[in-house]
C-alpha cells in the first residue's frame, strides 16, 4: 500500500509505502508520482517496508528521473536494516539523500 500526501506549504510531495515494495505496487507507485510536474521534490518513507526487490529499485529510478534526475530532489528515510543494505548495495547512496 502506498500513501500519497502532498505538503503545500513545502511543496514536497510523500510517498509512504507499507509492507512488500515489489513488482506489486509499480502502477500505484507510477500513478502516485506521475500525477506531479516534473521536478516535484520527494520524500519516500521506508518506515514499514519489510521487503524490497529490484523491481522497487527500478521504480526509484524512474522517480528520480521524474523529479529532475541530477538535478532534482528525493529523500529516503526511515529504511530498515535490510532494506537499507538492499539499497546500499545499489549503490544508491549516490544518487538519493537518505535521512
Amino acid at each position: 500500500m502506498i500513501i500519497n500526501q502532498f505538503d503545500d506549504a513545502k511543496s514536497i510531495a510523500m510517498l509512504t509505502i507499507k509492507g512488500r515494495f515489489d513488482y506489486s505496487c509499480q502502477q500505484e507507485f507510477r500513478e502516485c508520482f506521475g500525477q506531479y510536474s516534473k521536478g516535484t521534490e520527494f520524500v519516500i518513507d521506508l518506515t514499514e517496508v519489510s521487503y524490497i526487490d529490484s523491481s522497487a529499485l527500478g521504480m526509484l529510478l524512474l522517480l528520480r528521473d521524474h523529479a529532475g534526475g541530477d538535478g532534482g530532489k528525493v529523500t529516503i528515510q526511515g529504511a530498515s536494516d535490510f532494506v537499507s543494505s538492499a539499497l546500499k548495495m545499489a549503490r544508491f547512496e549516490r544518487l538519493f539523500t537518505f535521512h
